[in-house]
C-alpha cells in the first residue's frame, strides 16, 4: 500500500445513496480540530441540497465519514458515531438525521465487520487476502494511473471549491440581510462587510426579500 494521500483524491468526496447523503474525508493525521471540521462539512452538505426557501424536510439524512489512520478520541474503538441527543435525557434523539462516523485504522477492538476491519487494516498499511480489498487496491492504482481520471477530479474538485465559495459568500449575504432588516446592523456597516455600495447592497437586499 502506498502512503496515505494515496487515497485522498479517492476517498474523499460527496454522495448521494438510497435517499441519504454521505461525505467521506480520508485524514492522514491528527489536526486536532477534526470535529469542528465535521461540523463544518455538515453544513456545506446542507448547503448543497436545499435552496433559500425550500422547506427543511427536503434535508435527506447525512453522513459525514472521517477515515483516520489514529485513534481521534482515545478510546481503542475502530468507529464512533454521532448524532445528537438530549443531555437530560439520553433516550431522547433530536431527529436532525445528522451523523457523524469517525474511523479509526489504529484498534484491535473486535467491535466492527470483518469487511470493515479488513478495510481499517488496509488504510493502516497491512497487507489482505480480501476479495474486496485486493479489487479496491486495484482500482486505486488504475485511478493514479489514469491521468484521465485525475484531471476529471481535478475539475471536480475545482468545481466544487468553486459552490462552496459560492454559498459561503450566499450564507454571508443572507445574514447581512437578515441583521439589517431586524435594524440589529446599519446599512452601511453591513455593506462595509460585504465589499458594496450601499446603493447595491441596498438593492440587493431588495432582490433578496422580493420588494
Amino acid at each position: 500500500m502506498g502512503n496515505q494521500t494515496d487515497f485522498e483524491a479517492v476517498w474523499e468526496s460527496l454522495g448521494i445513496a438510497n435517499d441519504f447523503l454521505f461525505g467521506k474525508v480520508m485524514q492522514a493525521a491528527d489536526t486536532k480540530e477534526l470535529p469542528k471540521r465535521s461540523r463544518y462539512y455538515q453544513s456545506m452538505i446542507d448547503l448543497q441540497v436545499i435552496d433559500k426557501g425550500q422547506p427543511y424536510k427536503k434535508l435527506n439524512r447525512s453522513y459525514v465519514i472521517f477515515i483516520c489512520p489514529f485513534d481521534l478520541f482515545g478510546r481503542g474503538r475502530h468507529i464512533y458515531t454521532f448524532e445528537n441527543i438530549c443531555k437530560e435525557d439520553h433516550s431522547i434523539l433530536l431527529g436532525d438525521e445528522a451523523v457523524k462516523i469517525f474511523l479509526n485504522a489504529d484498534s484491535g477492538m473486535s467491535d466492527v465487520s470483518p469487511e470493515l476491519k479488513a478495510f481499517l487494516d488496509y488504510v493502516s498499511g497491512k497487507k489482505s487476502e480480501d476479495i474486496f480489498i485486493q479489487r479496491l487496491e486495484e482500482a486505486v492504482k488504475e485511478a493514479k494511473r489514469n491521468r484521465k481520471w485525475r484531471h476529471e477530479y481535478m475539475t471536480l474538485a475545482m468545481r466544487d471549491q468553486e459552490n462552496l465559495e459560492r454559498g459561503i459568500e450566499q450564507g454571508k449575504m443572507e445574514m447581512l440581510f437578515t441583521l439589517v432588516g431586524s435594524k440589529l446592523l446599519s446599512l452601511k456597516d453591513a455593506a462595509s462587510q460585504a465589499d458594496l455600495t450601499e446603493d447595491v447592497f441596498a438593492e440587493k437586499m431588495k432582490n433578496y426579500r422580493g420588494i
